[in-house]
């Protein structure tokens, strides 16, 4: 049911989309703006509200051996004791994915054995959607600047590393498609997944999915005025908009799924992103042994701490009477 809401919804978006050439004010101008604002209001509540909230405990997710005593080979990045070593593991996780690289998947064999395996698929095609979908935002910095940054001239450069035909086939422009591809038959075909998955979940994967081909289709299909189109990208982000004259119907597709996108990304999964920065589960040291974790509520709601002193007065005679040492007698 998720599923069929997810498609419906998707043509709806991109039919509005599509008919949008005939308003290039509305479509061109002021759509791209509400969205732009939508989603940085949205992103920095987000944030602000990631930032507020308090961790009462370290709740660090680990995978290796603790750091303990000097003779026990412990995991540096997987346990991390101190900064340095939670950064390196922040940034593991970040550009390479490393805790889905573990992922494994568990099926049963010959109807009563439970067998555990490796999952490496996911992992692969998780990580070429991400970095594709970086590359090619990086790559249409060229829309919104004058001269185009080096840095956008280079990534294009090795982007088209291997020139296939005339313009130039980008890597990244396929591997987004094929990535996407996998990441939606997945949900669609794997029972399991199916099972927990929601609209939320195929929604922007569809969206994702239109955005990627509507540009392909722009630059290797149909002719557009890429010359209008850097005009309205510039004008917007100097907030100086160049309303056009008319917008071609796949531009104005491509612009309003990217608006919708970004309206959508700061209230869905997608915000996972900048999540991650905010994460106690990866952005904290395993240091519980070395440091006494302080409880941000505790100033707020004026908690009183059970020291160990009055912990041995309130059980003094039970320890007493089972022989556990005491650190102070009575007088």
């Amino acid at each position: 049911m998720g599923l069929f809401f997810s498609i419906v919804a998707f043509f709806i978006v991109a039919l509005i989309g599509y008919l949008g050439y005939f308003s290039p004010m509305i479509f061109g101008v002021v759509i791209p703006y509400l969205a732009l604002a939508i989603f940085l209001l949205g992103i920095v509540v987000r944030i602000i509200k990631w930032a507020k909230s308090p961790v009462p405990f370290r709740i660090t997710t680990t995978a290796g051996q603790q750091k303990t005593m000097p003779w026990i080979r412990r995991n540096r990045f997987d346990n991390p004791s101190n900064a340095w070593e939670t950064i390196v593991r922040m940034l593991l996780e970040i550009l390479f994915f490393r805790s889905l690289f573990r992922n494994t998947k568990a099926s049963i064999k010959d109807g009563k054995k439970l067998v555990y395996g490796s999952e490496k698929w996911l992992w692969l095609f998780a990580i070429l959607f991400h970095w594709s979908f970086l590359i090619i935002v990086l790559r249409h910095f060229r829309f919104f600047s004058q001269p185009t940054p080096n840095f956008v001239s280079l990534l294009q450069s090795i982007d088209g590393f291997f020139q296939v035909g005339v313009p130039i086939i980008y890597i990244t422009n396929v591997a987004i498609v094929v990535a996407l591809t996998y990441l939606f038959l997945r949900r669609v075909i794997n029972q399991k997944i199916k099972y927990i998955s929601l609209s939320s979940d195929y929604f922007p994967l569809l969206l994702i999915f239109g955005i990627a081909i509507t540009g392909i289709l722009m630059r290797y299909f149909f002719k557009v005025d890429l010359v209008q189109i850097k005009e309205l990208a510039v004008g917007i982000l100097s907030f100086n908009p160049v309303i056009p004259e008319a917008l071609h119907p796949l531009f104005s597709l491509h612009l309003f799924l990217v608006s919708v996108l970004l309206i959508y990304f700061p209230m869905s999964k997608l915000v996972h992103m900048p999540g991650i920065f905010f994460s106690p589960t990866r952005n904290l040291a395993n240091d519980n042994r070395e440091k006494r974790h302080i409880n941000p509520w505790n100033n707020e709601f004026k908690m009183h701490y059970h020291t160990y002193e009055e912990y041995e007065d309130e059980f003094r005679e039970v320890m007493k009477n089972v022989n556990l040492p005491l650190e102070k007698e009575e007088k």
